[in-house]
């Protein structure tokens, strides 16, 4: 019975995983680029992309977008509140490198120390978004910031409208416009990181630092700029995909970056860590897999069924689908 399910909406699954593995993608990025170059895992990452979705949502409140604003004014709303998300995460990504890790890198602490500071921060940058009220309050902010900090731990939905237009249909299912701006918009920002690591002098830096950081140094690379940008690049990335998250779920609380960013690290773990663009591929395997396995098993077997593919592919292939390092990454 649920086979035959799969097989009369096998293009609506299939699509629906695409776009959930375009948002992977995207914030698998950031964990593949610092274990890249640090070979640290950011676990805090998800964190940066949580403060992405509350930026989509305060940016259109800040604008007065709603439920009216529509065509070429909500385009212009979603692209400014894309912005204002991607220089949130950003700063945020930024902050992170400069307390939770560049002073252990200095002193030379060990990777398990490096580690467990990145889980520290996850959990204290979750807990502010979800007591920014009381922090408001304590503040006597509270009647200054209104809204934006009301209910701090509940849910937060996207003001706008998010009934899109069919444009074509393929077998039967409606492709809608919002299914194409995800995956086209997170497809194109991959292919942008990409191209920047590959052919820039910034991007050669960021290669050489992943495969010899001594030797690097010792040519003339600085790599605590090279480490910032790093942080920088993966924190503007997770904001983007937080805008285009918010467009396929609409709603946001303050730990909804632990299960998506699980997620996004395992799509980079079965790209191959380190990989770029075993980052993408990665992200559109599993949540394709995903999307089939909840059709075929039911919606709660979702990630069940992602993180068992996760263990297959590791079992047969340990370096993911594609094992080359960022540093072994050719211009």
């Amino acid at each position: 019975m649920q086979f035959q399910y799969v097989l009369d909406n096998f293009v609506s699954l299939f699509v629906g995983g695409l776009v959930f593995g375009a948002v992977y993608a995207l914030v698998a990025l950031g964990y593949t680029m610092v274990y890249g170059v640090l070979q640290l895992i950011n676990f805090a990452h998800s964190e940066v992309f949580m403060f992405g979705t509350f930026a989509t949502v305060w940016a259109l409140w800040l604008i007065g977008a709603d439920t009216s604003t529509m065509g070429v004014a909500l385009v212009l709303s979603l692209a400014f509140a894309m912005v204002v998300s991607m220089v949130t995460s950003g700063g945020v990504a930024l902050l992170l490198e400069r307390v939770a890790y560049r002073p252990l890198l200095k002193r030379g602490a060990p990777r398990l120390v490096a580690l467990i500071s990145a889980i520290g921060a996850s959990f204290v940058l979750s807990e502010a978004m979800g007591l920014r009220g009381a922090i408001a309050s304590a503040l006597g902010l509270e009647s200054v910031l209104g809204r934006y900090v009301a209910r701090s731990r509940e849910n937060l939905g996207l003001p706008t409208d998010r009934t899109f237009t069919v444009q074509f249909e393929i077998f039967g299912y409606g492709v809608t416009n919002r299914d194409i701006i995800i995956v086209v918009a997170a497809v194109l920002m991959m292919v942008l990181a990409d191209q920047f690591i590959r052919r820039t002098r910034t991007g050669r830096g960021i290669r050489a630092v992943a495969q010899d950081p001594e030797t690097s140094s010792l040519m003339g690379v600085n790599s605590t700029r090279v480490i910032q940008i790093t942080f920088l690049i993966g924190g503007l990335l997770a904001g983007a995909a937080a805008t285009l998250y918010m467009l396929q779920v609409g709603a946001t609380r303050y730990n909804a970056g632990f299960i998506l960013g699980v997620k996004a690290f395992t799509a980079a773990v079965l790209g191959g860590i380190g990989n770029l663009r075993g980052a993408l591929l990665g992200g559109f395997v599993l949540g394709i897999a995903e999307s089939l396995g909840a059709g075929l098993f039911g919606g709660e077997w979702r990630s069940v069924v992602a993180f068992v593919l996760l263990v297959l592919i590791l079992l047969f292939r340990p370096t993911g689908l594609l094992g080359e390092s960022l540093g072994k990454a050719r211009a």
